[in-house]
């Protein structure tokens, strides 16, 4: 590309920070960039023509993980470990609400609710079983009890007589979202330039030479915050889990409110708009989703559609509206990679699936790391 004299002195001379990613992290990056240097120059570069990956993507949780999940997690962690992250995915939230308000966001606290599905005995009494032991464990962070069980009053079918209900979860409206976040970056005067791939970098002694696919630069630092993508940039340990979506045209009279997780949180589903959005099932397929490429699979498909119709919806007509898909970054623990990788060059990724729970708060420990 033949860049102008002005296009190259406005926006691609003298650039103080430089962040790969206008995701939730790569955006709280930049705002909490502009708070430390108010007077910086500072580049955010976007490969989509929107945010890829999964800030615009996902389902609009705000949550900190289902029993069964916690459950799971302390078969990985130790139970320090399961707190920390759990703090952290409660404050980022906190944060994320603090940022752009709670009316911006559309946050709702409706609770959220596990279903067990009637095959699923060990896993609901295991459930059961530990929910007095994970109330106390989390009793630190909340001073109340989480989890209880609830009765299936929303008649879903195909699944056990009680939810396990979480009474902290919300959710908010993911567009809405990431539409303020966008205005307070731009009103922070911090530039945006998207379909803008990094191709290359190198680290010099005093910036690092940026190529892209449409032009090559100089920035004196570069903040990586490509989560899912990270693996084209870093030798970090994080792989690409994409997660498919569906979402309904309206239904009359949706009784459905709050969030809801089904078999160990693989599957979720939530009403938005008298609509239920409908996704996951990445574990029927795991290496076939291990893509940076989005897309639809039959097996996954046809599965969301078959719980629809048999557990979620079983006496409702509906008609699938839209699919599409995102990319998670995921790895074998669930900390998110925030660190520095040579003299001027940061990275703030693999979010494991909770990216608008920590998303906020991994951006600020990333624009903390830079001096």
């Amino acid at each position: 590309m033949n860049l102008s004299y002005w296009e190259i002195q406005s926006w691609l001379t003298n650039i103080d920070y430089t962040i790969v990613g206008s995701g939730i992290v790569g955006l709280n990056c930049a705002l909490q960039l502009r708070k430390r240097f108010p007077k910086s120059k500072i580049l955010v570069l976007e490969k989509g023509m929107l945010p890829q990956g999964a800030s615009t993507k996902n389902a609009g949780f705000a949550c900190f993980g289902s029993i069964s999940e916690i459950i799971d997690d302390l078969n990985h962690h130790t139970k320090e470990e399961v707190l920390e992250l759990i703090k952290k995915r409660v404050k980022g939230l906190q944060l994320l609400r603090e940022t752009l308000g709670d009316k911006a966001i559309d946050y709702q606290n409706l609770g959220g609710y596990e279903l067990f599905l009637d095959a699923d005995n060990a896993l609901y009494e295991l459930c059961i079983a530990k929910q007095e032991t994970i109330n106390k464990l989390l009793r630190p962070i909340f001073k109340s009890e989480v989890f209880s069980t609830k009765l299936n009053t929303f008649n879903f079918k195909n699944i056990k007589p009680n939810y396990s209900f979480n009474q902290f979860e919300g959710q908010i409206d993911t567009g809405k979202m990431m539409e303020a976040l966008l205005h307070k970056v731009q009103q922070n005067g911090i530039k945006i330039l998207n379909n803008c791939t990094v191709k290359t970098y190198q680290d010099d002694t005093n910036a690092v030479k940026i190529c892209t696919n449409n032009f090559e630069f100089s920035s004196k630092n570069m903040l990586i915050a490509t989560n899912g993508f990270a693996a084209k940039l870093t030798e970090q340990s994080v792989k690409p889990a994409r997660a498919q979506v569906l979402i309904t045209k309206p239904i009359k009279d949706l009784p459905i409110k709050g969030t809801f997780h089904l078999d160990e949180g693989y599957y979720y589903f939530r009403n938005i708009n008298n609509r239920i959005l409908f996704g996951g099932g990445r574990n029927l397929d795991f290496k076939t989703e291990e893509t940076t490429i989005f897309g639809e699979t039959e097996i996954i498909q046809n599965k969301l559609e078959d719980l629809l119709r048999t557990t979620i919806l079983p006496n409702t007509a509906f008609k699938v509206d839209h699919r599409w898909s995102g990319i998670m970054g995921v790895g074998s623990q669930k900390k998110a990679i925030v660190k520095q990788l040579s003299n001027h060059v940061y990275c703030g990724v693999r979010l494991g699936g909770m990216g608008v729970a920590i998303g906020s708060t991994v951006g600020k420990e990333l624009a903390s790391l830079v001096k």
